[in-house]
């Protein structure tokens, strides 16, 4: 039975993002109820169970349900039950790589029917900058005063339970009262907060991503140059990065993937107005490794008479999330190279496709690593192994 009020309403409260952030306010003392349109996650949270991989979440999900501290519902009438209201609604970039900034107004425009003045609305997700703004007008324009604020997450995807408390909370807010409120909110995870103006923080988010995904550009492109001409990358960097701290964050070579690092680089180049050289570049490097790996395949093998099989479909090691994994889109450009392609992974579940690890390896005639889940690394096989992770000790130059 849903109570009547609650301390916290988490829009969006059951995927990878809100559900953690759901978990850790409600383990800290307050009283959250999630709303999402997912009948299947509402389900999950409702009966304790996660439907993805999150470390340490598991046991606090049970504990905070059975206490009745957490609960979840379709009902979109449910954000006018708290006083605070946190909003994770995705917002990707369309098929023509351009972020919709009117995807999270027009979301809470439908909710404002069941909404009332005094309420503090928080912006989760990653935005397009000066989304906050246009939140703001948007609650104007019915005549709701309501604070609102924009508080990114940046934790990293399995880590969210350590995460949440142990980096710094940035806190976007045009107004003190609705810097106090969402500063006292996030108070209760961590002692770390940072005060932005809601544009410096939309910008902080993004160029947070962008960094990183220029960072592992950069790291891509080195290792296909050092690759393309016999040399080892992973030696390479070892050896300029031993005893060298202006060297330590020189990333190590694999497919750049997941659902934010390639779409909040599209943002920020939209809002630019696609004057953004090295992002573009970026996404060249990034998402043309796949085919430089079959590419240089080609090169030593016969592939149209091979068997292929892709070792980890996840966009990133230890998880089940395939979100814009590159995993799929090397599958599909060996779809059209090679005779055949089996792929697996130990953690996805959602792709009736995949095969056990057994069965991959005794039909493959090569492999590539995917996703470097650290179950491959000590993987006992006869066959080549292509790894552009440096996991492998038995893998073969592409």
């Amino acid at each position: 039975m849903i109570r009547t009020e609650w301390d916290v309403v988490v829009v969006g409260g059951g995927g990878h993002v809100g559900l953690p952030l759901s978990i850790a306010l409600a383990d800290a003392g307050q009283k959250v109820l999630i709303t999402d349109v997912s009948e299947a996650a509402v389900a999950a949270v409702n009966a304790g169970r996660l439907l993805f991989r999150e470390d340490g979440a598991g046991p606090v999900l049970e504990r905070v349900v059975a206490s009745g501290h957490l609960h979840a519902t379709t009902d979109p009438a449910a954000v006018g039950l708290a006083d605070i209201v946190v909003v994770v609604i995705g917002t990707p970039v369309d098929e023509h790589l351009n972020p919709d900034p009117h995807a999270i107004p027009t979301a809470l425009t439908a909710a404002t029917a069941h909404m009332r003045s005094g309420q503090l609305v928080v912006l989760r997700s990653t935005v397009y900058p000066g989304v906050t703004r246009l939140v703001e007008r948007t609650f104007a324009d019915v005549g709701l005063d309501v604070d609102v604020a924009f508080c990114p997450e940046r934790i990293a995807e399995g880590h969210a339970m350590t995460e949440l408390y142990s980096l710094p909370q940035i806190v976007g807010a045009r107004t003190d009262r609705a810097r106090e409120r969402a500063s006292r909110l996030f108070a209760l995870l961590t002692d770390q907060l940072v005060d932005l103006d809601p544009e410096e923080a939309e910008l902080a988010k993004l160029f947070t991503n962008n960094w990183r995904y220029l960072k592992f550009a950069a790291a891509n492109q080195f290792y296909m140059i050092a690759n393309s001409h016999g040399l080892d990358y992973e030696r390479i960097r070892a050896g300029l990065a031993q005893d060298y701290p202006r060297a330590k964050d020189l990333p190590g070579a694999g497919f750049a993937a997941g659902p934010c690092l390639f779409k909040d680089t599209m943002q920020l180049a939209a809002f630019n107005d696609n004057n953004y050289f090295l992002g573009h570049s970026a996404m060249l490097v990034n998402e043309g490794l796949p085919l430089y790996v079959v590419q240089r395949l080609e090169a030593s093998y016969d592939l149209a008479s091979m068997t292929v099989g892709i070792l980890g479909m996840a966009f990133k090691s230890e998880s089940d999330d395939i979100r814009s994994s590159l995993s799929y889109k090397l599958k599909r450009i060996l779809t059209f190279r090679a005779h055949r392609v089996v792929c697996t992974d130990p953690y996805v579940t959602v792709d009736p496709d995949l095969h056990p690890l057994e069965k991959v390896l005794v039909e493959a005639d090569i492999l590539v690593i995917g996703a470097p889940h650290e179950e491959y690394r000590d993987l006992a096989t006869e066959l080549p192994v292509a790894d552009v992770w440096g996991l492998v000790g038995n893998g073969v130059r592409v």
